[in-house]
């Protein structure tokens, strides 16, 4: 989780959301990535997206049976589809996300019955800390913007 946290910082240093993701097998990382979407003008930018693709780049595969998935935050529904698509063995995250989380908190797409694959899922992993990079992110963000002047 620690690496997955220098991704997020390195996403907070870019302006991005501060979620970064890294991929092991074998107790190595194989793929990292971090939040580019505003960067590269992708939707779909996400660090699980990065560290899933930068995995499969190094290695040839596709499916990623007994790879743990470190994230710094909980999967959204995109991230948790493709994660399910590559079946991904175990998922790690550091902090929930209400709003659009798919590994239990909104959805819980990772270990639907009805799904094709289903992984292990552990949440809470160096928490407080992925939770204050969100928190730093957001609360400068309206610290820097600024009030309308009003009319008079």
């Amino acid at each position: 989780m620690r690496a997955a946290l220098l991704e997020a910082r390195l996403a907070l240093s870019e302006g991005e959301i501060p979620v970064g993701a890294v991929m092991t097998m074998d107790g190595r990382i194989i793929g990292r990535g971090h939040n580019k979407r505003s960067m590269t003008h992708m939707p779909f930018a996400h660090a699980e997206m990065a560290a899933i693709s930068t995995a499969g780049n190094s290695t040839g595969l596709w499916r990623f049976d007994g790879c743990t998935l470190y994230v710094t935050l909980e999967p959204c529904p995109m991230c948790a589809g493709a994660i399910v698509q590559t079946r991904v063995h175990r998922v790690v995250y550091g902090t929930r996300d209400p709003k659009a989380g798919a590994a239990g908190s909104l959805y819980d797409i990772l270990r639907d019955p009805r799904m094709s694959h289903r992984c292990a899922v552990t949440g809470g992993v160096l928490g407080a800390e992925c939770e204050a990079l969100i928190h730093e992110f957001f609360r400068s963000r309206r610290s820097s913007k600024q009030t309308p002047p009003h009319a008079s």
